[in-house]
Order: C-alpha cells, then structure tokens, then sequence
C-alpha cells in the first residue's frame, strides 16, 4: 500500500512498531500495543506541557524515576487512578489497564521508546500522521478485528472533498471508529483556509469536530488521534469523542456535515421503534419517536439517526452495504422516507476488496436535507466504480487517483451520462413499490470485460481458500 505520510512519519511508525514485535512476546495483541502506547504518549506529553490536569503522583515523572518492578506496580495504579476523572482524562484511561506482563518490556517501552522523544516538539502533522500509521497497520492485522473500524484513507479523502466542509460548520461522525474521516475534514478545512485568526483555529480545534463512538478503546484511540493532530480541548463540551450509543436517544444538537461508515452488521440486539411496546418480548426496544420506521436492522437505523442528526440545509455521505439499497420491508421504507424528505443526489457504487471484512460489496449514497420541500424536477446520479474494477488490501489498494475522475463529476454542475455514471428521474425511483437505489444499466463497452475478470475472482479466491488451508494445518503442527 501506498502511504503518502511524510517520511518523518513513517520513520517514526517504524520506529514504534518495531517494538510491538518486542511486546508480542509477552503476549501482546496489536490492538492492546496501540492502547498502551495511547496512555504513555499521553502521560509523556502532559508532562513536556506541565499539563497540571494530571496530579504530579500519578504523571510521566513518578514513572521514569523507578526501576522496573515498582514502575509496573506504579503504572497499574496510574492507569486506575486516571480512569476515575471525567473529561479528557476520562476519555483516555477510562477502565484502562495495563496488559504489559512483564515489568522489564514495560520500562523498555517507557524509558528506551517513548522516553526518547520530546512529543510536543514534534508537528502535529508528524506525530498524529505516525500514530494514524500505527492505526492502520492495527487494522490490516485481520485477526484483531480493528479493521472493521477503519475505512482506507483515500475514499476518506474524496468523500470529505466532494462534501466540502465550510468552516464555522460542524462536522460529525456518529459511527466515527477511530477518527478517519473527522481528520480528513480537519485536514480539509485547515489546507482550504490557510489564514485563520486565532479565534477560528481555536473554533475549528474544540467546536468544529463531534464523533460519537460505543467502544471504548476505540473512542479512546480515536480521541488521541485527535488530539495528536491538534484537535480537541480540556473542557467537557471540548471534547472531540463521545464514548456512546448514537441510536440511543434524539440528537440533542443537529450538524451541518454527517460523513460517516456505520457498522456493517446488519441485525442489532436491539430494536428502535416510535413507542415503548408493553410485550415482555420487546424488552430491548429503545424509544426513537422521529424514526420512521421500527427496526433492528443497523444500517436502516443510522440512516433514520444521520436524517435527524442533520440541520435542515445539511448534507451527508453515508457508506452502506449492498442490502440498504435493494431489499424490500423496512430498508423499502427507509428509502422511500428517504427519498421524499431529503435530496438523495448522488450514489457511489464502491467494488469489494475495499474493506478488511472480506466480500463486503458497499456504496456511499450522498444526501442533502433540504430548508424547504421542493417540487422542482430531481435525479439521483449513480457512478459506478465496480463494474470491471477490482482492488485487494496487499496487492491492488485503492488510489486516490481510482477516485479523482468521480470527484471531478461531483463538482460539475452539469453532468453528462458517460461509460461509468447515469442520472435517473427521482421520480421513476418512488413509482417502484421498494424505491430501490441499485440502480444499473447495460453498456456493452464496460460490460464487456467482466466475465473474464469474474473467471479470475473466482480463481483467485481458490488460490487464498488453498493458502489459508495449508497456513492453518501448518500453524496446528506440533514443531510450529
């Protein structure tokens, strides 16, 4: 995979991933490296601003001085300690614990790695680059499972450019993992308006990025990822990331920009309907009176929760899978809700081997909720970008360049039908029954390359069923 992090950060993602490869010998996952490093990036860089948030027994200081059996006596109460506030520093140790067995590695980590560098020194580019960079090799390992909250950076970055923050607008992710798509619109904003006055910096630093996330070490990754780009603050409405469920209640402020990529799971344990139900069986049913429609399935929910979320002349990018777009009952409803009280514009057909959940095939549809209904005359205009176009993670990633000819588009006011893009009646779309949003069409010239390449999908996933096989028998044989 391309990585286009300035070299400053890639050394430095190498630098801290080489010792993951020390820690994983004392049974340390990927994912419970990355939190690690989270709470002692945090503590080191408290310490080089004389943060006074953080009482001096429990800061970067009362570590370093100690050998190593009673700094890991220590980090253990720290991380308890710290996990007791509220605000930031609640947001990073809450119920944090310290997974690092073996006391010499821990002082490794803290005194050789991490001990080594003055952080704050360091631009916000580099070091919030670094840690993303740490966040993405998380991801690509499949066995910890972090991928499903990490969308591949240059999809992040079209979606953000054709929806085009404006600053003084907020900007949510109510789905948001570890922050990609709200670094991309911080980044976004701050290259489009290069002289901010210190007051809009500051804006766009503590009021301008909401995400909201249910797994805790996620939020907390997400939160320092964040902040290790410049963004977030010490007061409670500062505070980049909300440690919650989304669909839990009515959003209590609406946003001007939702760009987001919801779990992909569609049934949920629980069910969000207008009205509490009095059946026993209906017990996890959550009260959501502005849904329109009662459901378990995620994906229809969130898109019911962004429709909310938005302020009348709000816009949104949402990435769904295949199913919200065709399946008829509930997603028909939803759709068709959708349709009638939002400006559905733009639907972006995404190829599978995008994601790190394997065969996922998604879309990202682009809506607008209007100030005032409109009679005028709507099309929906659909890019496809699977037709004869495959990717994979390890040996074809996804380009910015793969996306630029739809960025383009998006931008024209004027958009002729071409091989890969067609516009279509919003009314055709609301006369059939399930208001489906697949739409297709048959154009020989892009058709016509597709069962070969089909041919090869099918072999090539052969060849990795066969490679799996073999890597799972020699991993299960008594000298591996």
């Amino acid at each position: 995979m391309t990585d286009n992090r300035a070299p400053g950060a890639q050394i430095l993602v190498r630098k801290l991933w080489q010792y993951c490869n020390v820690l994983r010998d004392d049974g340390l996952s990927y994912p419970d490296y990355v939190e690690q490093l989270t709470y002692l990036l945090f503590l080191k860089m408290a310490d080089e601003q004389a943060d006074r948030a953080i009482p001096r027994k429990y800061s970067w200081s009362s570590l370093v001085r100690l050998g190593a059996g009673a700094m890991h006596v220590h980090y253990g109460r720290v991380l308890t300690a710290l996990g007791k506030h509220g605000g930031m520093l609640g947001l990073i140790f809450g119920n944090a614990k310290n997974k690092i067995r073996d006391p010499a590695k821990l002082r490794l980590l803290i005194v050789d790695l991490i001990g080594q560098t003055e952080w704050t020194g360091l631009s916000d580019d580099l070091k919030g680059d670094a840690y993303e960079g740490l966040l993405e090799k998380n991801a690509r390992d499949t066995k910890s499972g972090a991928g499903q909250y990490f969308t591949p950076r240059p999809l992040i970055e079209a979606i953000v450019e054709c929806v085009n923050p404006q600053l003084g607008e907020v900007i949510c992710d109510p789905a948001c993992g570890t922050a990609g798509f709200l670094l991309a619109a911080h980044d976004h904003l701050r290259r489009r308006y290069p002289k901010m006055t210190a007051a809009q910096k500051k804006m766009l630093a503590t009021k301008s990025i909401r995400g909201v996330e249910l797994v805790e070490e996620v939020a907390r990754l997400a939160t320092m990822n964040l902040l290790l780009h410049g963004v977030g603050g010490n007061a409670d409405d500062e505070l980049p990331i909300a440690c919650e469920d989304s669909l839990k209640a009515p959003p209590a402020r609406q946003v001007d920009v939702v760009v987001t990529n919801p779990p992909f799971g569609i049934k949920g344990s629980v069910t969000y309907a207008q009205e509490k139900s009095t059946r026993p069986e209906d017990s996890l049913t959550i009260v959501r009176p502005d849904f329109w429609v009662q459901t378990a399935n995620k994906q229809l929910n969130f898109m019911q929760h962004i429709v909310a979320l938005l302020k009348p002349g709000g816009r949104a990018a949402v990435v769904v899978p295949d199913n919200v777009l065709f399946e008829s009952g509930a997603a028909a409803s939803v759709r068709r809700r959708l349709v009638e009280t939002c400006r559905v514009h733009t639907v972006l057909r995404l190829p599978p081997g995008l994601f790190y959940a394997a065969g996922v095939k998604s879309n990202v549809v682009f809506f607008d909720k209007p100030k005032r209904s409109s009679t005028a005359t709507q099309r929906v205009w659909i890019y496809d970008l699977r037709s004869d176009k495959r990717f994979s993670l390890r040996t074809k990633p996804l380009q910015r360049e793969d996306l630029q000819e739809f960025v383009t588009l998006y931008a024209d006011p004027v958009r002729q039908d071409g091989e890969r893009h067609r516009s279509f009646d919003v009314a055709e779309v609301l006369a059939d029954p399930d208001c489906r949003l697949d739409l297709s069409w048959s154009d020989p010239a892009l058709r016509a390359r597709a069962p070969g390449l089909a041919r090869l999908d099918e072999l090539s996933r052969l060849v990795v069923d066969d490679l799996q096989r073999a890597l799972a028998l020699i991993a299960k044989s008594p000298g591996s």
